[in-house]
């Protein structure tokens, strides 16, 4: 696994599909009633079971390092109320496929209804499976977005990442960026400082 601080590759189309996904999808609709009114606020906001919606200069980010293409089949891990896996299924399309998880149980219940209302029948959220990281699926993810910080890199999500994917997961307050290439080799690289909920991982 090779390590590096450069910049990732990117264009004026991605950041324009990034901006399209974020006024098309609106976070009111992702926010417990008492929170839609701070929607605007570029701020983390509670959801409720210890857990937050994140700020959207903070998804743009991610969003802008994961360079999500049409058609992709996109992995959402700690996908909460759902908004994550709206603009993932917004960037990808109707020929593409979008897949959040999320630990809470209830927390999971509320984001896939949220899901569901954004009327892309494409993207889905579930529960997670008990004692799995992820989702593992034969030939791997071409993205996967993580929302929440392990304090290491996960060796179960980095292998669910396909030949030619990329993976966006803050660990501990580090945003890393990690690229398979097409023969199975991976490059690491940090983007910047955030903070994030942890990651449950039991």
């Amino acid at each position: 696994m090779r390590r590096s601080t450069g910049r990732p590759t990117g264009a004026g189309s991605v950041d324009d599909a990034v901006t399209a996904a974020l006024r098309a999808v609106d976070r009111r609709a992702f926010l417990p009633r008492a929170r839609q009114g701070s929607a605007a606020d570029d701020r983390p906001l509670d959801i409720g079971e210890g857990q937050t919606c994140s700020q959207p200069s903070t998804v743009s980010a991610m969003l802008r390092l994961l360079d999500v293409p049409r058609g992709a089949r996109v992995l959402d891990v700690g996908a909460g109320s759902g908004w994550t896996t709206a603009l993932l299924a917004h960037l990808v399309g109707p020929e593409g496929q979008v897949l959040g998880v999320e630990r809470r149980a209830d927390l999971a219940a509320w984001g896939a209804a949220n899901v569901a209302r954004a009327g892309m029948p494409w993207a889905r959220l579930v529960v997670a499976t008990p004692g799995v990281l992820g989702a593992p699926r034969d030939g791997g993810w071409d993205r996967v977005l993580v929302s929440a910080a392990p304090d290491r890199l996960p060796d179960e999500l980095v292998d669910q990442v396909a030949r030619g994917g990329r993976m966006v997961i803050p660990v501990r307050h580090a945003m890393m960026l990690v690229e398979r290439a097409d023969d199975g080799a991976v490059r690491t690289s940090e983007h910047g400082t955030y903070s994030f909920v942890p990651l449950v991982q039991d």
